[in-house]
């Protein structure tokens, strides 16, 4: 997908990797051992999309807990384009608390997870909430009150 991470349509030439390889790889890599012997664990990867950019966001770890934010595409390397949009940050566990209630699977979010990935679903944040996409249409959407 290259560095901007978004989808093109058509695509501009037959992809390397399926979907669902690139998820699966990416599923891998998140849970490599972290310096102290621990394994982190990010259940949604590669399912959960930024609503200002498109990109998938990227999971990360804070405050002992899993998370996915977006940068837009901003590193360290490179100077902040103007005007400056900020990042969207979600916490693992209340996205799938939300999601697991309104659908009605409480007790089972990594099953919650598998099934997105066997419907092609994502899940779409914005700063405002988010909207649980079979692309293209969204299905759901919740506001960020119950997220944030």
């Amino acid at each position: 997908m290259g560095q901007s991470q978004r989808s093109c349509t058509p695509p501009p030439h037959p992809p390397l990797v399926s979907e669902r390889d690139f998820v699966a790889a990416q599923a891998v890599r998140a849970a490599r051992p972290t310096a102290d012997g621990t394994t982190r664990t990010y259940l949604l990867t590669g399912l959960v999309l930024c609503g200002v950019c498109e990109r998938r966001m990227e999971a990360h770890w804070v405050h002992g807990r899993a998370g996915y934010r977006c940068r837009h595409g901003q590193t360290s390397s490179q100077r902040r384009a103007l005007p400056r949009v900020k990042n969207v940050y979600v916490r693992e566990d209340q996205l799938l608390a939300a999601l697991a209630e309104q659908q009605g699977q409480p007790d089972h979010p990594s099953t919650l997870a598998a099934e997105l990935r066997q419907h092609d679903m994502k899940i779409v944040v914005s700063a405002t909430g988010w909207t649980l996409a079979s692309h293209p249409e969204p299905q759901y959407t919740t506001t960020a009150d119950t997220l944030f």
